[in-house]
């Protein structure tokens, strides 16, 4: 699709020409201009420039222009016009002037191409039906501004009569303030305007280092807020204000100060949601795209979660206190406490927050803060070091072994069997590159790598009640276990030597697992390429897939924001009320889906298969604008556009060679600057026999 670009215009040949002799400086003996005099001139001297209305503004009869105010920088003028036809705003009719310090014109910069020529102002849609079309490129919806009459002129086309409407609320990159053209003839959606622009900064905390930050940009001012997460943003807690500024640089280095801090913790924030994503498929700690506000000051040793907000506090050196184990701690409890049944109990809290703790730090993998097992060894709480020791909870002063006391103890020191447990599972007793640990029951446990604990973890705590404790733990853990890898009984065996070399004793529940044994081996360097899995044993029919048909929500896929959707409109599932929705805004725009799987080796088929429904207000049918890729690992399995646009119609793929390989299934879509094109998925499989 043609892309637009400003038109760049000399007013006549001779005004470029002298612009690479006019000396912009007086002679030295003149008095030097004043700034408000030079701009004052500059705009009498457009003005009388636009009245004569020259080819080069594209205007026509029934425009009119308004003057805005004057920008200067090193001596230039910028002075800058919007237009009107017949009355209304034209999108698109916008043109600046720019002129030196004496008011001489140097350059007219102008958007539209060609004159509007004569265009009706009478709707054939009504604004009501165009602010519907406009609520419907957001994900959600909290307000809308209102809906005006306006025309488009975007170079290179045909200037429309549209209605403006400007919507806000949540969009599949986070919080958004849109303004969408419809059409006033044909109710199609010509171009949207996006008001919250996403923006990287970049920061300097006392613990993580130098480091990028996702943050917000409205207007001239920059917020210490992600602009995909709206609810993940970092505030003084004297005040809940969000710390803002208009460099997009924060922070000094400094622990005692509270921007710092939030350098640190808007950092292991943001990180904590990307290892969501990336490892466990879960939309943002609450679930559902959101977490909460962190507040960096209180005036406490301690950090906190309660429902609303993380606080965050000092230690005895007054240092703020936003590392990732102890940041991705707090957010853990409310990860615990927005999965089902609420927040862990029987003592076990604390060692379900530590597990995502680690996990943050590890997936974070920053130099300044290596990833280790150790709770709060950079924020040195206490002026002792770490506060809690996962491979050697008695260093702390905690439990390494289960009893039956250890539901009755204070909750944190209650973590230490849970966090010894953790441990095993993903390092194994010989530590794998960690310190080595010892057992209980003087067995030694080769771990699994810390994504397949967190996964295995993570995946338990989705079976949790409100009942939840220890001993049901072991039985979550090991349920969870089996159904993550069906087939291969490596990750059950390692769970369940690991709860026993803590003294957590098996239950009636237990489930049991048969099928292959494959030695557990660690695997703690976390990749993305296939890796070879299982062998042996005999294959056992099944669907791989986990949440094949969205059914559960947002949870199992890795997936961009908003992507896994219920029912908006004609866009509704193939089957059940969940869908993956990838696309469909209009705009610059790329959504993602994914999950990794095993393919047993033993199995001798292996099929993917998946329903698909392609819309598009694109109208070529020659060239593709929006695309669909689906891999297979880094291999493309197929590619549609908006050249496909179809009803429900399934799809599938032979996978038989990558048996024996855990490879990631992957939907891309990737959407240009207008023209919105829909690529829905549902009823996913991967069937094995």
């Amino acid at each position: 699709m043609k892309r637009r670009t400003p038109l760049i215009i000399a007013l006549a040949a001779g005004t470029v020409a002298a612009s690479a002799m006019v000396a912009v400086a007086g002679p030295a003996t003149a008095e030097p201009i004043d700034p408000a005099a030079s701009a004052k001139l500059a705009a009498q001297k457009a003005d009388a420039l636009v009245a004569g209305k020259p080819a080069v503004l594209q205007a026509g009869a029934n425009d009119t222009f308004q003057r805005h105010t004057v920008q200067s920088s090193h001596g230039l003028n910028y002075t800058p016009f919007t237009r009107t036809y017949k009355g209304l705003p034209v999108k698109g009719g916008d043109f600046v002037v720019m002129s030196d310090a004496s008011g001489a014109t140097k350059y007219t910069s102008v958007a539209q191409s060609s004159p509007i020529g004569e265009l009706s102002t009478t709707p054939k849609i009504t604004d009501s039906a165009a602010q519907a079309t406009a609520k419907a490129q957001l994900k959600s919806v909290s307000k809308v501004e209102g809906t005006n009459l306006s025309v488009v002129a975007d170079e290179g086309k045909a200037a429309r009569l549209a209605w403006a409407t400007t919507v806000n609320g949540i969009g599949a990159d986070g919080v958004s303030r849109l303004t969408v053209y419809v059409d006033a003839l044909t109710g199609k959606v010509i171009s949207t305007q996006e008001h919250v622009i996403d923006v990287t900064g970049t920061g300097t905390g006392w613990i993580n280092g130098s480091v990028s930050i996702d943050t917000t940009l409205s207007g001239s001012t920059y917020s210490m807020k992600s602009s995909t997460q709206a609810t993940m943003q970092c505030q003084d807690a004297s005040n809940n204000t969000t710390f803002s500024g208009t460099d997009n640089v924060w922070g000094n280095g400094t622990g005692t100060n509270k921007e710092t801090g939030c350098v640190d913790a808007l950092y292991v924030g943001e990180g904590q949601t990307k290892m969501l994503s990336s490892w466990l498929g879960r939309n943002g700690q609450n679930g559902s795209g959101g977490a909460w506000p962190i507040r960096v000051g209180l005036n406490d040793q301690n950090a906190y979660y309660d429902g609303s907000q993380v606080q965050i506090g000092k230690n005895t050196a007054g240092q703020w206190i936003a590392s990732a184990d102890v940041l991705g701690h707090e957010l853990g409890h409310g990860i615990d406490d927005t999965t089902p049944g609420g927040i862990s109990g029987s003592g076990t809290q604390e060692f379900v927050a530590d597990t995502f703790g680690a996990a943050t730090e590890w997936y974070l993998n920053n130099p300044n803060d290596p990833p280790d097992y150790l709770v709060g060894e950079e924020v040195n709480l206490v002026g002792s070091g770490e506060i809690r020791n996962m491979y050697n909870p008695s260093a702390e002063g905690d439990a390494n072994c289960y009893s039956s006391s250890t539901p009755g103890s204070e909750v944190h020191s209650a973590a230490g069997p849970g966090n010894h447990w953790f441990y095993l599972l993903a390092q194994g007793t010989s530590g794998n590159g960690q310190p080595a640990s010892t057992t209980c029951n003087s067995t030694t446990v080769t771990g699994l790598g810390i994504q397949k604990a967190i996964t295995i973890m993570y995946n338990a705590m989705l079976l949790k009640t409100s009942s939840s404790s220890y001993l049901k733990y072991r039985t979550w853990t090991l349920t969870a276990a089996k159904n993550l890898y069906p087939g291969d009984c490596t990750a059950f065996n390692t769970v369940k030597a690991a709860w026993t070399a803590v003294s957590v004793p098996a239950q009636s529940a237990d489930p049991t697992c048969t099928g292959g044994t494959t030695s557990p081996t660690v695997s703690p360097t976390i990749t993305t390429s296939p890796t070879s899995g299982p062998t042996g044993g005999t294959c056992t029919s099944a669907q791989l897939l986990g949440n094949s048909g969205f059914e559960s929500g947002a949870t199992t896929w890795a997936q961009t924001s908003g992507v896994i959707s219920t029912a908006s409109g004609t866009n509704t599932p193939y089957a059940g009320s969940y869908f993956a929705w990838l696309n469909g805004y209009g705009a610059t725009h790329t959504d993602t889906l994914s999950q990794s799987v095993t393919i047993p080796a033993s199995c001798t088929n292996a099929t993917l298969s998946f329903y698909l429904k392609i819309t598009s207000s694109e109208t070529s049918t020659t060239t593709a604008y929006d695309k669909l890729t689906v891999k297979v690992g880094s291999t493309t399995l197929a590619t549609y556009s908006n050249l496909n646009k179809a009803t429900w119609a399934q799809k599938s793929f032979n996978l038989a060679a990558y048996k024996g390989q855990t490879v990631s299934i992957s939907f891309s879509g990737v959407e240009d600057t207008s023209l919105a094109t829909s690529f829905q998925v549902d009823n996913t499989a991967l069937n094995v026999s």
